[in-house]
């Protein structure tokens, strides 16, 4: 009997710690390197919760194991709202069937908050290349002995799903950066490459490259006149993705706390236009709709992981 009368109170406490929430600074660990994407993504966010909660969003890189490092310290730390991960498709999906055991649980040691934006890649090759769009493209790639001097140093899913879906013949040639990779596309010793959004814009404005289509279900507002892949090539879909996280177990008024203070930010035009600088379509979705989709993503990349032929570490 005590313990039913003391369930209000417990309920009480928690909605007064949530209305004062937060009373000191809030830690964005991000699971890349600094100026990395994902970097870019949370400082934008943590700067709009800071002027509306009134507390600093202090953004801490923890880069390693394709972002284990920095969710698993998240996983671990306690519940309340004040260490937070501003994660990706990588950490929240990709790692369960890239890793043979993982030291944190996508899904169950995290409360969902928020998804922040969606990105995908460009196909792209050099602006004199013979075939101006994909459909040329696979045809030129298919033509006698195109297959030895074809490669690309994107993204291994990227290509390994274009690679089947349009039945290619084509030699990865892997490199640790984007930069390194353009820089070969444009002298020729690359065919193509699949290019981050946020990069590939800026070559698109450059006007050596040239891009046959985007790795998204549907063609980007960021660049609409670069077709989706998926136009040529139905059922072609990659994108990665950015969303706000907090331990398992977090006050529900605290979550959705932040998921208002985010959605709010999310809607403003400036917001919109530093996401679109650097490559983001803005796409929120609710803490119940991103556990839904977490939970889809990770059947999709574990599908498009066992397509690439990796095998997990």
């Amino acid at each position: 009997m005590k313990r039913l009368l003391l369930l209000p109170f417990v309920f009480l406490a928690a909605t007064v710690f949530a209305q004062g929430y937060p009373a000191h600074p809030v830690k964005l660990v991000v699971p890349f390197p600094s100026a990395s994407a994902t970097d870019q993504v949370a400082r934008v966010i943590g700067a709009e919760l800071q002027s509306s909660l009134g507390q600093p969003f202090i953004v801490e890189n923890k880069p390693g194991a394709q972002g284990s490092i920095a969710a698993a310290e998240v996983a671990k730390a306690p519940p309340d709202g004040y260490t937070l991960l501003v994660t990706t498709n990588t950490p929240q999906a990709a790692n369960v069937s890239l890793f043979k055991k993982l030291s944190y649980d996508p899904v169950n040691d995290f409360s969902p908050i928020v998804r922040l934006g969606t990105t995908s890649f460009m196909l792209m090759v050099k602006a004199d290349y013979p075939a101006k769009n994909l459909k040329e493209f696979i045809s030129y790639s298919k033509g006698k002995n195109q297959s030895a001097g074809y490669g690309s140093s994107g993204s291994q899913v990227s290509l390994s799903l274009l690679k089947q879906m349009a039945k290619l013949d084509v030699v990865e040639v892997p490199y640790k950066g984007i930069p390194q990779a353009v820089t070969d596309t444009l002298g020729g010793s690359l065919a193509f490459t699949f290019v981050d959004l946020g990069n590939a814009l800026g070559q698109l404005k450059g006007g050596k490259l040239r891009g046959l289509g985007v790795t998204s279900k549907s063609r980007t507002p960021l660049a609409p006149d670069t077709p989706a892949i998926a136009e040529e090539l139905p059922g072609y879909e990659l994108i990665a993705w950015f969303a706000l996280m907090a331990p398992a177990k977090t006050a529900p008024d605290i979550v959705q706390k932040l998921y208002e203070a985010s959605g709010k930010a999310l809607a403003k035009a400036d917001v919109k236009d530093k996401y679109a600088a650097i490559g983001t379509d803005v796409a929120p979705l609710n803490p119940s709709q991103l556990k839904a989709f977490i939970g889809s993503e990770i059947a999709h990349w574990a599908r498009l992981v066992k397509l690439a032929g990796i095998e997990p570490e």
